[in-house]
């Protein structure tokens, strides 16, 4: 099962074997695809506090050498590549056999499930390594995004305990201003780069690594530009608050996902939560406010589309936790891997690339075509939020079914 209808996006590989392998199908012929942006995608997924020695180790490079020649897309599969540079260090490695599960890993459950006498093969592919590729198949969707008018961006709203406020907006300037004020520090928030609450994240990220621990938080991914009427509410697969869902919850570490203020909405009354309709001068119908976070009935709205995604602290730490040896069925404590104290602003990218897979394949949903040019013709022949587009004439009617 996959959230995706008209895009094929598949990965092979382990985390310290030679190479990742991708496959990503669907993307139309005539794209311009900008390779030094796809490469600074994954430069963002590299960095950011709280980072575990791979991130210093690997400088990831995607190779194309498929369905791209010219300079732009052929509209046949695009296969990528990035090398593991750590796999000099293990090629010619004896490796110890692990048999002490972590709890919160894959562990445990991959040996259950494929039979494993040990648990490294469950950690190899379960591991968020596989994500530079999301990354990278990700940046080839943005770039088909913004030639179709729409921007996805995201950043940081919680690290641990200590929230940033920061409400939904339907002003898409104040998320492009978030967007640029994230890129500008290493914990990809919208906050300046001095202050007394960006001082207060770097004190939080500095006492879960002297404590041995780690750190999770929640952040936002927000498109803006999307026209509405993508998704559809005929089948329950099909709307497309419960794809990007999948997409986001399908994240390494990722436990959580909500629309707009979601939760926070689950608290009030009706009349607190959905966003009004006015009609505006030039007869678009418009909403004030953007509590519903761009999607109502599994269809978009045309405001900007904001999500929410809640990454849980990475279950490896340097203070062991009780655990079994599998091997001799005795009481252990586990053995700490290599791994990050605080992977939450490097999970920003990661997330925008899952949301951007998404949205390009709901719009080649929606707009069909093979070619860019096909499909930028026939965006501009979308119906609109618009009294224009919705001719109704107030003539009663019924459901004529046979009994």
């Amino acid at each position: 099962m996959t959230p995706l209808t008209r895009l094929r996006f598949l990965t092979a590989g382990e985390s310290h074997g030679p190479r990742l392998t991708g496959i990503l199908e669907g993307i139309p012929a005539g794209l311009a695809l900008d390779l030094e942006a796809i490469q600074g995608e994954l430069a963002r997924r590299q960095r950011g506090v709280g980072s575990g020695p791979r991130m210093k180790l690997e400088r990831d490079q995607v190779k194309i050498s498929g369905g791209y020649t010219g300079g732009r897309t052929t509209g046949g599969p695009l296969a990528l590549t990035i090398e593991n540079l750590d796999w000099k260090n293990w090629r010619e490695r004896e490796i110890e056999p692990m048999t002490k599960p972590r709890p919160g890993h894959a562990d445990l459950t991959g040996a259950i499930k494929y039979g494993h006498r040990e648990l490294r093969p469950s950690l190899e592919r379960a591991s968020a390594r596989e994500t530079a590729l999301r990354v990278a198949a990700g940046a080839i969707c943005k770039q088909l995004l913004e030639a179709l008018s729409v921007e996805v961006g995201g950043y940081v709203v919680q690290l641990g305990g200590i929230s940033l406020n920061h409400p939904p907006s339907a002003d898409p300037e104040d998320h492009r201003a978030r967007f640029r004020a994230a890129l500008a520090n290493d914990f990809c928030a919208p906050l300046p780069a001095k202050g007394e609450l960006i001082e207060r994240l770097g004190a939080e990220v500095k006492a879960a690594i002297k404590a041995k621990d780690t750190l999770g938080g929640v952040l936002e991914v927000v498109a803006l530009g999307l026209p509405p009427g993508l998704g559809s509410f005929v089948q329950w697969d099909r709307r497309l608050e419960a794809r990007l869902a999948f997409a986001l919850m399908s994240i390494q570490a990722i436990k959580g996902v909500e629309v707009g203020p979601a939760f926070e909405s689950a608290t009030k009354r009706g009349t607190e939560v959905h966003d009004e309709i006015f009609l505006g001068e030039a007869g678009d119908l418009v909403r004030r406010t953007n509590r519903a976070g761009g999607l109502e009935g599994g269809i978009t709205t045309g405001a900007p589309l904001i999500l929410r995604a809640a990454k849980k602290p990475i279950s490896t730490t340097l203070n062991p936790r009780q655990t079994v040896d599998l091997a001799t069925g005795q009481p252990a404590l586990t053995s700490y891997e290599r791994s990050d104290f605080c992977a939450l602003p490097r999970a920003v990218p990661i997330a925008e690339a899952m949301v951007a897979l998404v949205l390009a394949d709901a719009l080649l949903e929606k707009l069909g075509g093979d070619s860019l040019e096909e499909l930028q013709s026939r965006l501009a022949t979308l119906r609109r939020s618009h009294l224009d587009d919705l001719p109704m004439d107030g003539t009663p009617w019924r459901l004529d079914y046979a009994d």
